[in-house]
């Protein structure tokens, strides 16, 4: 029998393995949970760091893209904040300060881990997206992060704000993982906001749970200083009758791969993914999703906007799975991207996998320029060339942002918007 050829660690994976054999003693968590991390590290050290030749990598190849692997952040609490204010420093969770709404738990994953039961450590470390290396590694390193309970029938009507942050200048990475639990019929909001110095990698994973007829609406965004390079997961199980909606604004970052694994698993279960990436320069994007109808008379939309400028590239991969027994499944996906320059490039490859005979599925990508008619008709109306093209590309960008259920959200994104056709525009 022919011997196997050894194994070529690259310097960033090398890293990474030293990095989780000397912090597994001291993280936190049980029997239980030390077992979910040492599995999850397994899954990261026989894959290692993604690649072109993995499908859904195909257009982000970390392995070239990390060639080195920054010191992961031992992390320090930051101030607390006011109000329905979670700021996660070098992912590290420091909870906000005062009274919160009535239904509504918040837990610094740490301590919940310490003494955690079977049926958290079940929801935090889900079997969706489990193989994914990126998402493996998340599981085993990550030290903390929030646990958000929201009581079955209970109303927040005040968004809950996570404030991803770091501290200092020099280069590091971090990790965190966060765990939303939302009770039957309960309602609530989540917004998720990103910043960095520049030489900052990020590795964080948000896993939502909806009970039975809740519906919960969540928002990432990035902020104007953001990590050099991000790995976002999103893992949402959606209950009968429940509804999950998430919204991306992408606007900053150097390279930032969004993914996400989302699975209908009760009757009638409502999935919304949708998005506007605003991308410039050498700036990279990756938003790759799974949904998952496992069950009966499921829904689920996508819809992302992408506005390229310069060398900018982004990639969209939305892959739909009907299950054998998902019949009456209603889906659509949809991608669409404009061009600004010729130096820009859009890679879209939307997937159904339908096993059911009785649905309505369909999915559709376009790529394209600004019409150089509308330009003309608005710049014949006294309009710069600039001006003509925001007022295009605002109009194109806002129809997915519409979306957005939160007036006062709607509103902060919108004013995102704004500010980056500004200073194009400049």
């Amino acid at each position: 029998m022919t011997p196997r050829p050894p194994v070529i660690r690259t310097k960033a994976e090398t890293v990474l393995a030293d990095a989780f054999a000397q912090s597994r003693a001291s993280l936190p968590g049980g029997d239980a949970v030390r077992g979910q991390r040492t599995r999850a590290f397994d899954v990261f050290h026989e894959r290692g760091l993604p690649h072109r030749r993995i499908e859904a990598w195909h257009y982000t190849d970390l392995r070239n893209l990390m060639r080195e692997a920054y010191p992961i952040a031992a992390g320090v609490a930051a101030a607390p904040l006011s109000g329905l204010r979670v700021v996660i420093q070098d992912g590290v969770c420091t909870l906000p300060t005062g009274a919160l709404p009535a239904g509504l738990k918040l837990t610094a994953l740490r301590d919940a881990l310490a003494g955690a039961s079977d049926a958290l450590v079940h929801a935090l470390f889900p079997d969706q997206g489990a193989d994914d290396a990126m998402v493996a590694f998340n599981a085993a390193m990550a030290r903390d992060g929030v646990l958000i309970e929201i009581a079955p029938g209970a109303v927040i009507e005040t968004p809950i704000e996570l404030s991803f942050i770091s501290s200092g200048d020099a280069p590091h990475g971090d990790i965190s993982r966060s765990l939303v639990l939302v009770g039957e019929g309960a309602r609530a909001s989540i917004i998720e906001s990103h910043a960095a110095p520049a030489k900052v990698q990020r590795n964080s994973a948000m896993i939502f749970a909806l009970g039975a007829g809740a519906s919960m609406a969540h928002v990432f965004e990035t902020c104007a200083a953001s990590p050099e390079l991000h790995i976002a997961t999103l893992i949402a199980d959606v209950g009968k009758d429940a509804r999950f909606e998430s919204f991306a604004f992408v606007s900053a970052g150097e390279v930032l791969r969004r993914q996400a694994f989302v699975r209908g698993s009760g009757e009638g279960a409502k999935i919304a993914l949708r998005g506007v990436n605003l991308l410039k320069g050498k700036q990279h994007a990756d938003t790759t999703l799974v949904v998952d109808h496992a069950v009966p008379h499921g829904e689920s939309r996508e819809l992302f906007k992408t506005i390229l400028d310069g060398e900018a590239s982004c990639a969209f991969q939305g892959k739909v799975v009907v299950r054998p027994h998902a019949q009456k499944t209603d889906g659509g996906m949809k991608s669409q991207a404009i061009l600004l320059s010729d130096d820009a490039a859009m890679y879209n490859k939307p997937e159904l996998e339908i096993f059911a005979d009785d649905v309505v599925c369909g999915h559709g990508a376009t790529v394209g320029q600004l019409d150089e008619d509308q330009i003309f008709y608005l710049m014949a109306r006294g309009l710069p060339r600039v001006q003509a093209e925001g007022m295009i590309i605002e109009g194109f960008a806002r129809e997915a942002l519409e979306f957005v259920g939160d007036e006062s959200i709607r509103e902060r994104l919108g004013a995102g918007l704004s500010d980056w056709l500004a200073r194009r525009a400049s």
